[in-house]
């Protein structure tokens, strides 16, 4: 196993390293003996050493007047699969028209599909038809279906998957406790070790806990590519209480990626979180920085991907690259399904 780490360029400050597919997290953790909650958490606080916890540490870590602000956005089941074909619903527009991504269906998974012309129809399961409109990016077509999308997928739909996950798992694997606002193609998985019984654990230790809302499209498993505009709404009483929490000297800490993008588009010019709602493409990365959060709960990510870019602007290079080294030399499982980090500064 390679646990190499090496600091990318500056044009390029994401973390670089090799991840053995043994760490791959194949199911969910109920499946391997664990409860939600019982993952492991990796803590990066600072320039402390990394220090190894279960998820169920985490109320021990916070203080009291400590905020977790979480995404409510529920897990649609995006995929749909034809005969040779996958559909992957990703995005819903205004107007009505849905962003998808094709992808061929292999043994056991599914790979990129660059067939397809504007304007052509597609036969889907139930009667139903998809017309391509154009394409929208590389490798993502505005689309139209002849129905109601959520409607459609709950009726057909299977929850999108690669092929580090083997088999079908139900919709319900893929909703967190906080999902109430339907729209993600994709599961906001930073949320799913939260069990009721941690949330109360939380709350009596005096941690707040927030919404916002954004919806997350499909990933890109063979691109290193940056995330498109999501929709996304931070409430009025959330943004009071992140402020509130700042003020007060309190950690602000994101769970989940999405929720950092969430904020960190909402930060006013005077520093200050704004309610907001719309599009965001906002893009963290270190020379943009943070305003809105001191902490962020989140899985382990793919090499090169835009979301370390995230984590190196919160936790800082070294601290991010030793926090991986351990995690790989101790054998963490990545995706979805895996163990969690938790990254905190050092002072709010």
């Amino acid at each position: 196993m390679s646990t190499t780490l090496r600091a990318g360029t500056p044009a390029n400050p994401a973390l670089d390293f090799v991840l053995p597919p043994a760490l791959a997290a194949h199911e969910p953790p109920e499946a391997r003996g664990l409860a939600r909650d019982g993952v492991r958490l990796l803590v990066s606080h600072g320039g402390r050493p990394p220090a190894h916890h279960r998820f169920t540490d985490l109320p021990a870590l916070l203080e009291p007047g400590d905020l977790i602000v979480v995404n409510n956005s529920a897990t649609l089941p995006a995929a749909v699969r034809l005969d040779r074909l996958a559909v992957h619903f990703s995005t819903a527009r205004e107007d009505g028209t849905w962003l998808v991504e094709l992808r061929r269906r292999t043994a056991g998974t599914t790979e990129p599909y660059g067939g397809c012309e504007p304007g052509e129809w597609l036969p889907l399961p139930g009667r139903a038809t998809l017309r391509l409109i154009q394409r929208e990016t590389p490798r993502l077509w505005r689309a139209r279906l002849d129905r109601d999308v959520e409607t459609y997928l709950r009726a057909h739909g299977a929850p999108i998957r690669y092929a580090y996950v083997p088999r079908d798992w139900p919709i319900e694997a893929y909703q967190t406790v906080f999902a109430t606002v339907p729209g993600s193609a994709e599961m906001p998985s930073a949320g799913r070790p939260f069990s009721a019984g941690l949330v109360t654990a939380l709350v009596a230790r005096g941690v707040q806990i927030a919404p916002i809302t954004l919806h997350t499209g499909v990933a890109s498993p063979e691109k290193d590519e940056p995330p498109y505009a999501e929709r996304y709404a931070v409430p009025a009483a959330t943004a009071r209480l992140v402020n509130l929490t700042r003020r007060s000297g309190g950690q602000v800490v994101a769970a989940g990626t999405t929720v950092v993008r969430a904020l960190e588009t909402a930060v006013a010019g005077d520093g200050l979180v704004a309610a907001s709602a719309g599009w965001t493409g906002h893009v963290v990365t270190p020379d943009t920085g943070v305003r809105a959060v001191t902490g962020l709960i989140t899985g382990l990510h793919e090499p090169r991907s835009s979301h370390l870019m995230m984590l190196t602007a919160i936790a800082g290079t070294g601290a991010l690259a030793s926090a991986y080294e351990e995690a790989l030399r101790e054998g963490y499982l990545w995706h979805e399904f895996g163990d969690t980090h938790l990254i905190l500064s050092e002072t709010p």
